[in-house]
């Protein structure tokens, strides 16, 4: 059997024990897996905070517009009112402006249909004619002798005609009654709120005038109202 030289012996036992080389291709390898990671993890974090900005921007933009959000439109109050009557049409003009209430409860009243049918219980030449319920407390003897003070004025005084109204006195029932004046009256915002103004169908409001009444100034035919129809435009 061959003798090893110890000079051999210590060159194998330094290969054994040195540390093994790592070639160039591996170093390469590894760098581009470290490079691909670096790069997922930049687009990843890069994709969600884009994300978050615009999660954001929506939550924003979303507040802004409920704050934005245009306020409902107003439901537009009916100008117009036309009285239909036995004898024909009379258009008058709603002065809501001036008397907001008095517009608000007579548009509910034409809505809720309470005018047809109605009287006109009171016809007083020169003055006024008027339309409710006959039986209703009003003071009958107070208009009565109104009507005759001013049958003997002078009807060209500075006060318009053909204005609608209704009585500041209202029962215990409650009710709503109509009043066209026929002349000019110079006390007239006294006993009635002023509401409307005739605009068409002055004949028809005089026509009505002109029946016969009795002696308490009641129509002996009956004069009614068929239906009060509201509107915007004419």
């Amino acid at each position: 059997m061959a003798r090893i030289k110890p000079q051999a012996l210590l060159q194998q036992s330094k290969k054994k024990k040195g540390p093994s080389r790592i070639s160039i291709a591996t170093f390469v390898i590894y760098g581009l897996i470290i490079v691909v990671m670096a790069f997922f993890l930049f687009a990843s974090y890069r994709h969600w905070t884009r994300r978050s900005k615009f999660q954001a921007e929506d939550i924003l933009s979303g507040v802004e517009h409920d704050s934005s959000f245009p306020e409902p439109k107003k439901v537009d109050v009916p100008k117009y009112a036309v009285i239909n009557t036995s004898k024909g049409s009379i258009t008058v003009e709603l002065y809501k402006e001036g008397s907001p209430e008095v517009v608000d409860e007579f548009i509910e009243s034409c809505q809720k249909g309470r005018f047809k049918g109605m009287l006109f219980n009171r016809v007083i030449k020169n003055f006024v004619i008027q339309g409710g319920d006959v039986n209703r407390p009003v003071t009958t003897e107070d208009w009565t002798s109104r009507g005759k003070h001013y049958n003997q004025l002078d009807t060209s005084l500075k006060h318009e005609a053909f204005m609608l109204g209704t009585s500041k006195v209202k029962p215990d029932g409650g009710g709503f009654d109509l009043f066209i004046t026929t002349a000019p009256i110079p006390d007239l915002t006294e006993k009635i709120n002023v509401f409307g103004r005739v605009i068409k169908g002055e004949d028809i409001v005089q026509e009505i005038e002109e029946v016969d009444t009795d002696e308490h100034y009641r129509p002996k035919a009956p004069i009614g109202i068929t239906e009060v129809t509201l509107k915007q435009k004419l």
